[in-house]
């Protein structure tokens, strides 16, 4: 549920229906270490100087 409401606020942000629009970034990485494959994502805004975001 709160992967669903965190898209909601980002959709939200992203329209400009607050306010001005918000870039939404998505960040996925894959590495191969002695540790086997990982993966990491994080998804978060940006306007002007100020991102937020958050790991999954």
């Amino acid at each position: 549920m709160k992967p669903a409401i965190l898209f909601a606020v980002l959709t939200l942000a992203a329209c400009g229906a607050d306010g001005p629009p918000v870039k939404p970034t998505l960040n996925t990485s894959i590495g191969i270490g002695s540790n086997g494959v990982t993966t990491s994502s994080s998804v978060g805004v940006r306007t002007g100087n100020v991102a937020v975001s958050v790991g999954l």
